[in-house]
C-alpha cells in the first residue's frame, strides 16, 4: 500500500506529466510539491521546473518570476537563467535576455543551444535599432510621395498614406512622425482638399492622438480647433465620418488627461509642445500643472466649435449629424455617480439655442439649414440627454426659459414660417425631453396653430403639423385635449387626403389615440373592430415596397401603439410578410423606426412588467365602483408562447441583432431595454435557446448585459444566464466571448435582484465554473466569492442549493481553497454542516465540494476535526447512506484524511468508521467506494494503526 505522496514524488509525477505535454498538470504537481517543500535546493529545481511549464502556457511573466526565483537560490542556474531569458525575450526586454544568455555562455561556453539563441537574439536587436534608425527616413519618403503634385502613381500614394497610417498606431512610430514635423506635413495633406490624402491625414492623426493627452494638446493648437470643425462639416461624407473619429478620439485622451496623472511615455513630449525641443527626462514642474488645466480649456475650445457648426449654413447635413453625435457621446456624465456636470451645464447656456436650430429645421423651406432625415432625432437625443443630465429644479427651470424662449421667438412676429419653426421645435422637444415639449406644447397659440395647419393645403405644411399632433397624442397632459379635437380632424385627413405621407401620419395618430388604454381590454377609444382595421391598413402600408423607407416607418410607428391590443398582437404574428418588412426596416439606415420596432416586439411577446393585482384591494375597488384592469385572454401564457414562436421562425432574432449592432443614436438607452425585454422573452423556453444562439442572439446579448439602464441591463443578463444554463457555454459563446458572459452573469448576484435572478446568476456561473481555470479566475476577478457565499445562508433552498453547487465547480482554484483555512473563517464548518442536512442534494453539493478540497488542499483535511463536534458522525452518515453517490463521496472525504495526516486516521480508526470500511471494502455493488474504502484501511495499516487481515497483503 502507499505511504503519503512526497514533495519528490509530486516533482518526478510533474516530470512524466511534463514529457507527455500535460503542461497545466504539471504546473499543479509542482505547484503541490513546493506546498510540501522546505529545503531550498529543492524549492529551486521546482521553480525551475515551474517557469519551463509557464513557458509552455505563454504566461511569461509568471515564467520570469520562477527563474528568478530559482536563480536567487543559486545564481550558476544555466536551465533558469535560459529560461529567465526566453521569457524576457517574449515580454519584449531584450536587452536583459541578451544579459541572461550572455551568462549562460560563460558558463558553459561549449553549449551550441546557447551560443545559437544569443546569436539570434542579437540579430532581432539588430534589426531592430535598424529599423528604428531608419524610420525617419521612411517618414520623409511617405509624405514626399503624398505631397508631390507630380508623383502620379495612385497606386505608389495609397501604399505611402497606408504605411503612415500602420506606422502612427505604433507608439515608437506615432513619435517618430510627431518628432519630424509630421503635424505641420499633416496639415498640407488636409490642405490639397483631395479626399483619399484627406483621409489619410486624419486616419494618422489618430494614431497620434489615441491614448496621448500631451500630444493630442499639441495637435490640436498647432491645427486649431476651427480647422478641425471645418474638416467635419465637409460634403465628403467619409472624410467628415474620419474627422469625427480623429475628434472623439481626441476628446477621450483630453478627458483621460483630467482623471490620470502623467505616464510615463507622454513625459518626453510636455516640454517640446511648443518648442519643438527634443525629449528630457521626467520634472514635475508648474507647466505640467498648467497642462493640467489647460486640457479643459481644450474640450471647451472643441466643444464650442462643434456647436458653432450646428448653426453654420455652410457646413454639410451629414457633418452636421456627426457634430451631434461627438456632443452626444462626450458631453452627457457616463453615470449619475459622476457628480461633476458642469460641461453639461455649459453646452446648454452656450448651445442649446444653437441644437434647437437643428431640430427645429424644416426640408424645403427657406432659412432652413441643411439636414438628413435623421437629423431631428439626432437633436431630440442630445437634448433629452442634457436635460437627464440636470440635477435640481433650478437647472431645469433654466432649460425650460431656454427652449420657451427659443420657440416663442420664431412664433411671435414670423408669420407661417416661423409658426412652422416653433412647431418642428415642439416636436422634437416632445420626442426628447417630452416635459419640456409639454411646456412649449402649453404656450399661447402653438397647439390652436398645430390644429389648422393639419389642413394646410401645403403638403410639407402638413405634414409638420401632424408630425407634432402625432407626438403630442401620447403624452399624458396633452391625450384629452387632442382627443376631443383632434380624433376628427386626422380621421378626415385619413380619408380625404390622396398623399400617402399624410395619410399614414394620419392614421399614426388614430392609432395612438387608439391605444390610450394600454393593455386593459376593458378601455377602448373606438368602436368594436376599429382598432383592427387601423392595424390591418398599417401592416398594408408596411408591406407596400412602393413607399419609401422613411414613410413606411410610420407604419411601424402605428403598430407599436395598436399592439397592446391582443386581437392585433395575433394577427400581425399570422402575417408573415408584415413581420419580415417590419425586420427589413430594423436593418435599414432610418435609426428612426429602432424604437418603434423594439415596442411592437416588446407588446407581442408581453414582455413588459406587469404585476397581478392583490385579490383583496380588486374586491375593494369593486365595492368603490373603481375601474379594474382586465386582462385580454388572448394575452394568456399559451397565446404568448406562440407568438414567441412564430417571431422566432420569421427571424426576429436576425433582426434585433441588427439593431443591437447598430451605432444610431436612435439607439437608446430606453431602446436596448425594450430588446432585452425581448430577448427575455425570446429565451424563455429551453428548447428555443439553440436556436436564439444560432442567429447570434448569444453575442448581441453581450453588449445590451454592460450598457443600458439598469433594468435593461439585468434582464439581458437574465436571458444570458438562461441560455449558458442549458447550452453548452463553449458553444453558446466560443472564443473570448465566454469571458465577457462573466460579470453579466456576477451582476445577477448583487442583492437588490430577485429570487430567480439570483438562482439563474448562480447555476449560470456553476456551469462556467466547471469549465476552465482562467473563467475560474475571471470569476473570482469579478468578486464573486463573497455574494456566492452570502447566498450559501439564503432561506430559499433552491438558491442556498445552487450557491453551494457553484461553490463546489469554484473550490478547484487554490485562492478559493485557500479561503476555506482562513483564519476566523466558518466556510469550512458550513460545508461540513451542510453535508449532514436533510436536503439529499444539498448533502450531494456539500459533500461533492468536501471531497473535491480534501483531495486538492490536503491541510483543509488536517482542519476539519476541528470545526464542528459532529464531523465524525456526518462522515459516518454519509458511508452509510442509501444513496451511492453520496457514499463515494463520504469515502473520498475519508480517504483523503487518513492520507494527509496519522492522527486525523487515529481518530477515524478508533471509531465505529473503521467497521463501516470493513464493510464497505467488501461491496462488490460498489467499486468506487469499495476502492476508496481499502485504500483508507491499507494507509490504516502502514499507519500501525490497524492490522491486515489474514490471507491480504
Amino acid at each position: 500500500m502507499e505511504a503519503a505522496v512526497t514533495s519528490g514524488q509530486l516533482r518526478e509525477r510533474g516530470n512524466a506529466l511534463f514529457q507527455a505535454g500535460d503542461h497545466a498538470a504539471a504546473l499543479a504537481a509542482y505547484t503541490e510539491a513546493l506546498s510540501l517543500c522546505d529545503a531550498e535546493p529543492e524549492r529551486a529545481v521546482l521553480h525551475r521546473n515551474r517557469a519551463a511549464c509557464y513557458l509552455k502556457l505563454e504566461d511569461y511573466a509568471k515564467a520570469e518570476a520562477d527563474a528568478s526565483k530559482a536563480i536567487e537560490a543559486s545564481g550558476r542556474d544555466v536551465k533558469a537563467l535560459f529560461r529567465r531569458s526566453q521569457a524576457l525575450q517574449k515580454l519584449g526586454r531584450l536587452d536583459q535576455a541578451v544579459s541572461d544568455l550572455q551568462r549562460c555562455v560563460s558558463l558553459e561556453p561549449k553549449n551550441k543551444a546557447f551560443q545559437e539563441a544569443l546569436r539570434a537574439l542579437g540579430s532581432s536587436m539588430h534589426e531592430k535599432m535598424k529599423t528604428m534608425s531608419c524610420t525617419d527616413s521612411k517618414v520623409e519618403q511617405m509624405f514626399q510621395i503624398l505631397l508631390d503634385p507630380q508623383e502620379k502613381d495612385a497606386e505608389k500614394k495609397q501604399k505611402a498614406a497606408q504605411n503612415l497610417i500602420v506606422l502612427a498606431r505604433e507608439e515608437a512610430g506615432a513619435e517618430k512622425i510627431f518628432q519630424s514635423d509630421g503635424v505641420h506635413l499633416l496639415m498640407q495633406l488636409l490642405d490639397t482638399a483631395q479626399p483619399d490624402l484627406m483621409l489619410a491625414a486624419l486616419r494618422t492623426l489618430v494614431g497620434l492622438c489615441s491614448g496621448h493627452r500631451s500630444r493630442t494638446a499639441a495637435i490640436l493648437a498647432k491645427l486649431g480647433a476651427p480647422c478641425l470643425a471645418a474638416v467635419l462639416g465637409v460634403e465628403h461624407e467619409q472624410v467628415s465620418l474620419a474627422a469625427c473619429n480623429l475628434l472623439h478620439v481626441m476628446f477621450e485622451s483630453l478627458k483621460e488627461g483630467l482623471q490620470k496623472d502623467f505616464r510615463g511615455k507622454e513625459d518626453a513630449v510636455v516640454l517640446a509642445l511648443h518648442s519643438g525641443m527634443r525629449p528630457v527626462p521626467r520634472v514635475l514642474t508648474a507647466a505640467h500643472c498648467l497642462f493640467l488645466e489647460d486640457s479643459s480649456k481644450d474640450l471647451r475650445l472643441l466643444i464650442k466649435h462643434l456647436l458653432e457648426l450646428l448653426a453654420l449654413e455652410g457646413a454639410s447635413a451629414h457633418g452636421r449629424d456627426n457634430a451631434l453625435n461627438l456632443l452626444i457621446k462626450v458631453v452627457p456624465r457616463k453615470s449619475p455617480k459622476e457628480t461633476d456636470n458642469s460641461l453639461s451645464l455649459w453646452v446648454i447656456d452656450q448651445g442649446l439655442k444653437k441644437i434647437l436650430e437643428v431640430g427645429s429645421s424644416v426640408c424645403g423651406t427657406p432659412g432652413s439649414l441643411p439636414v438628413t432625415t435623421n437629423s431631428r432625432m439626432n437633436a431630440s437625443v442630445l437634448l433629452s440627454k442634457l436635460y437627464d443630465d440636470l440635477k435640481c429644479d433650478a437647472e431645469r427651470e433654466n432649460f425650460h426659459h431656454l427652449c420657451e424662449d427659443y420657440v416663442r421667438s420664431w412664433f411671435e412676429g414670423h408669420e407661417l414660417a416661423g409658426k412652422l419653426r416653433a412647431i418642428q421645435t415642439a416636436s422634437c422637444l416632445l420626442q426628447g425631453p417630452a416635459e419640456a415639449g409639454n411646456r412649449v406644447l402649453e404656450l399661447a397659440g402653438i397647439m390652436e396653430s398645430v390644429l389648422s395647419l393639419c389642413a394646410s393645403v401645403s403638403e410639407g405644411h402638413q405634414l409638420v403639423a401632424v408630425e407634432a399632433l402625432i407626438h403630442a397624442a401620447d403624452k399624458a397632459k396633452r391625450a384629452s385635449f387632442i382627443t376631443t379635437n383632434g380624433v376628427n380632424l386626422l380621421k378626415e385627413i385619413y380619408k380625404h387626403s390622396e398623399r400617402d405621407s399624410i395619410r399614414i401620419r394620419a392614421l399614426v395618430g388614430l392609432c395612438k389615440l387608439g391605444s390610450a388604454g394600454g393593455t386593459d381590454f376593458s378601455m377602448k377609444q373606438f368602436a368594436e373592430g376599429s382598432t383592427m382595421k387601423l392595424a390591418k391598413q398599417c401592416r398594408k402600408w408596411l408591406c407596400n415596397e412602393a413607399i419609401d423607407t422613411g414613410t413606411r416607418r410610420w407604419a411601424v410607428e402605428g403598430l407599436a401603439y395598436l399592439t397592446f391590443d391582443a386581437d392585433v398582437k395575433e394577427e400581425f404574428v399570422e402575417d408573415k410578410a408584415a413581420m419580415q418588412a417590419m425586420f427589413q426596416l430594423a436593418k435599414s439606415e432610418d435609426s428612426s423606426v429602432l424604437y418603434a420596432v423594439a415596442s411592437t416586439l416588446v407588446n407581442c411577446t408581453n414582455s413588459y412588467d406587469h404585476e397581478e393585482p392583490d385579490p383583496q384591494m380588486v374586491e375593494l375597488a369593486k365595492y368603490a365602483k373603481q375601474h379594474i384592469p382586465e386582462q385580454h385572454p388572448k394575452d394568456k401564457p399559451d397565446f404568448v408562447k406562440r407568438r414567441v414562436r412564430k417571431l422566432l421562425a420569421a427571424g426576429v432574432v436576425s433582426a434585433l441583432s441588427c439593431m443591437v449592432k447598430s451605432e444610431n443614436l436612435a439607439l437608446t438607452n430606453s431602446c436596448r431595454e425594450l430588446i432585452s425585454r425581448v430577448f427575455l422573452a425570446l429565451v424563455a423556453e429551453a428548447e428555443d435557446r439553440g436556436g436564439v444562439v444560432a442567429q447570434g442572439g448569444g453575442k448581441a446579448l453581450i453588449p445590451l448585459s454592460l450598457e443600458g439602464t439598469e433594468v435593461g441591463q439585468t434582464k439581458a443578463a437574465q436571458a444570458l444566464a438562461k441560455i449558458t444554463i442549458t447550452s453548452n457555454p463553449e458553444m453558446a459563446f466560443p472564443g473570448e466571448r465566454i469571458y465577457e458572459v462573466v460579470r453579466p452573469l456576477v451582476s445577477l448576484l448583487h442583492l437588490q435582484r430577485t429570487g430567480l435572478e439570483n438562482f439563474e446568476g448562480l447555476m449560470a456561473l456553476t456551469n462556467l465554473a466547471g469549465i476552465s481555470e482562467r473563467l475560474r479566475q475571471k470569476i473570482l476577478k469579478e468578486k464573486a466569492v463573497p455574494m456566492i457565499e452570502g447566498y450559501m445562508f439564503e432561506e430559499h433552498e433552491l438558491i442556498r442549493l445552487a450557491a453551494t453547487e457553484c461553490m463546489c465547480n469554484m473550490a478547484m482554484s487554490k485562492e478559493v481553497q485557500e479561503l476555506f483555512l482562513a483564519e476566523g473563517s466558518d466556510r469550512l464548518k458550513l460545508m461540513v454542516l451542510y453535508s449532514g442536512e436533510e436536503d439529499e442534494r444539498l448533502r450531494r453539493a456539500a459533500s461533492g465540494t468536501l471531497a473535491m478540497l480534501t483531495s486538492l488542499h490536503p491541510p483543509i483535511c488536517k482542519r476539519i476535526p476541528q470545526v464542528t463536534v459532529h464531523w465524525l458522525e456526518i462522515l459516518q452518515a454519509l458511508l452509510l447512506s442509501p444513496s451511492t453517490e453520496l457514499q463515494q463521496r463520504g469515502a473520498v472525504v475519508v480517504m483523503n484524511m487518513v492520507a494527509a495526516d496519522r492522527e486525523v486516521a487515529e481518530q477515524l480508526m478508533a471509531s465505529e468508521m473503521l467497521e463501516i470500511l470493513l464493510v464497505l471494502a467488501k461491496d462488490q455493488d460498489k467499486p468506487r467506494v469499495a476502492q476508496a474504502a481499502q485504500e483508507s484501511l491499507a494507509q490504516a495499516v502502514s499507519y500501525g494503526l490497524i492490522k491486515p487481515n489474514p490471507g491480504q497483503e
